[in-house]
């Protein structure tokens, strides 16, 4: 991936966050994976849009590169299946009961 470091230098807290949001069960289900610097959101896949997006000048740039890179994109591609929906009808059962 492009180097944050030299984007950048100095202290940074740089996190990421994957989003299942669910429509009426499985029927409806996106799956978001976001990268956020010093709490600044600044590259994202979302499912429905089916590639990653920049929000900021390195964003774009880890899009661009994300976004050519095939066994990424596979990844991203298949996870509302392999992670959003298998985590859901794993843990359903026990959300419903309490």
């Amino acid at each position: 991936t492009p180097d944050l470091c030299h984007a950048h230098p100095g202290l940074f807290q740089m996190m990421f966050k994957a989003e299942c949001h669910f429509t009426n069960g499985t029927e409806k289900v996106r799956f978001m994976d976001r990268y956020f610097y010093n709490r600044v959101e600044f590259v994202r896949f979302d499912s429905d849009v089916g590639e990653f997006v920049g929000y900021t000048a390195l964003g774009e740039k880890w899009a661009r590169y994300w976004n050519s890179n095939p066994d990424i994109m596979e990844n991203e591609r298949t996870a509302v299946d392999m992670y959003c929906r298998h985590n859901y009808e794993g843990f359903t059962p026990f959300l419903v009961d309490r």
